[in-house]
């Protein structure tokens, strides 16, 4: 496929939401579990990780929680002190510095955490009281889940108020945009999904209830933002920390036509899960329903990520993985230059190793292919 930058689709600018990006490369938001001890604070080191990688059009930062009661694995930072806002500065300037953009993506894990994350030894929370498969990433290592609260109906403002209150420490904290994290069985995902919520107030039952806490936590952020500044990411056959749903193209059609009220800077969907196969879904069905730009992820290469540009199956595409091994993802693909590979070993905590020591290209190992 021709790479030329005047032919090139990844590199033609776009624009989503407020601003006006250089081409069609986005860094995903990718969980590193890096941060400052004790407190969950952002440091230089994660400053320059994200400095390295900000020829990406736009950067999603990793998930962040919203509050104490949001945190679900260890060493993943915050947005919610005073001492995280401080961190989070240093590592929005360094974006800024490289002339990039960066968007925080605001995250309550719900029941995906553990007593020993939570204050006070507190039971994780959850739109109903079941348990998720798996373990929890704890400072203790690896345990099992256990079996959440269920949030009283009272309790739904607070959670709200949660989403609000991080909206304004980030854009305290410099940054550009929020993404609200509505995808991989968290909080948000687990009210949309039946197999996760099993209420019968006004936050259980029928699609319109169960997609009102998002709807509701949209519009609080919004108020904050503005629109034009606010995505949120979504993972309709996503099946990670154990959550389904029996109609997938319901539930998410409904959710995508109450949010095309609220006029946001994008839709960022999760189609699938490594490179593999992409489940049966009519994600274009979808991309054509919501009236902005569309952001897709899930094992896109260059060629698939410009095949999908060009067939009009998207406008952006977000990067994961490669963007760890590969700070200078973009160079490389404008290039067609050979990626690094990514080491899983070094994926989730840890130092400088696998986050920051990733070579940049050579210019004479270009590949011409």
């Amino acid at each position: 496929m021709d790479r030329t930058a005047e032919k090139d689709v990844l590199f033609t600018k776009g624009e989503l939401g407020a601003y006006s990006l250089p081409h069609r490369v986005i860094m995903a938001p990718l969980t590193r579990s890096r941060s400052k001890q004790p407190g969950n604070i952002p440091t230089e080191m994660n400053a320059k990780y994200y400095a390295q990688r900000s020829s990406a059009a736009l950067i999603i930062s990793e998930a962040t929680q919203i509050s104490p009661q949001g945190m679900g694995y260890a060493f993943t930072p915050g947005i919610h002190s005073n001492e995280q806002i401080e961190g989070w500065k240093k590592v929005t300037k360094a974006v800024h510095e490289k002339g990039s953009k960066i968007f925080l993506q605001m995250w309550h894990v719900g029941r995906i955490s553990h007593s020993s994350l939570q204050p006070e030894g507190a039971l994780p929370v959850a739109p109903s009281a079941i348990k998720a498969e798996g373990e929890a990433f704890t400072y203790q290592g690896l345990v099992p889940f256990e079996t959440p609260r269920a949030l009283e109906t009272e309790e739904i403002p607070g959670i709200i108020q949660q989403y609000e209150q991080a909206a304004r420490n980030a854009k305290e904290a410099g940054f550009d945009g929020v993404e609200v994290h509505a995808a991989n069985g968290y909080l948000l995902d687990q009210f949309l999904r039946e197999s996760t919520n099993k209420r019968t107030d006004a936050y259980g039952g029928s699609i319109e209830n169960r997609s009102r806490l998002l709807l509701e936590v949209i519009e609080a952020v919004t108020s904050v933002w503005g629109p034009d500044k606010v995505g949120i990411r979504i993972s309709p056959t996503g099946t990670f920390n154990s959550i389904t749903d029996s109609d997938p193209e319901k539930t998410f059609g409904y959710l995508v036509d109450r949010l095309n009220l609220f006029g946001l800077a994008y839709l960022h969907v999760v189609e699938a899960f490594g490179e593999g196969p992409k489940p049966d879904f009519d994600f274009n069905r979808l991309r054509k329903s919501f009236q902005g730009p569309y952001i897709a992820n899930g094992g896109y290469t260059a060629d698939s990520a410009r095949e999908s540009l060009i067939s009009g199956k998207s406008d952006f595409i977000a990067f994961g993985t490669k963007y760890i091994a590969n700070p200078d993802l973009v160079e490389r693909f404008k290039l067609g230059a050979p990626l690094n590979e990514a080491d899983p070993n070094t994926f989730y905590g840890g130092n400088e190793k696998g986050y920051i020591d990733y070579p940049f290209m050579e210019v004479n190992a270009v590949s011409n292919e």
